[in-house]
């Protein structure tokens, strides 16, 4: 199955390591140093212009959307999606 990240993005529900609410991490170093070293080897994929809400861990790539942690963990959780 997939889940729907926002924009045109979507990925497998395997591929989902973990799902992050932005504002909650941004506090912590640990989070910084992770999402700057995907951004130095080009993984980090932004799905949408508007504010970023969370950030989803997936094996290969990591994506920034305007979409909820709550919403995306709910989609996750949905059986047919």
């Amino acid at each position: 199955m997939y889940l729907f990240l926002g924009g045109n993005s979507t990925v497998k529900k395997d591929d989902v390591i973990g799902i992050f609410d932005i504002e909650e991490c941004s506090a912590s170093r640990i989070t910084a140093d992770f999402l700057n070293a995907c951004q130095k080897r080009g993984c980090v994929v932004s799905v949408s212009e508007d504010m970023p809400k969370a950030f989803v861990v997936c094996s290969e790539h990591t994506y920034i959307t305007n979409v909820s942690n709550i919403t995306l963990n709910k989609r996750c959780s949905e059986k047919y999606t």
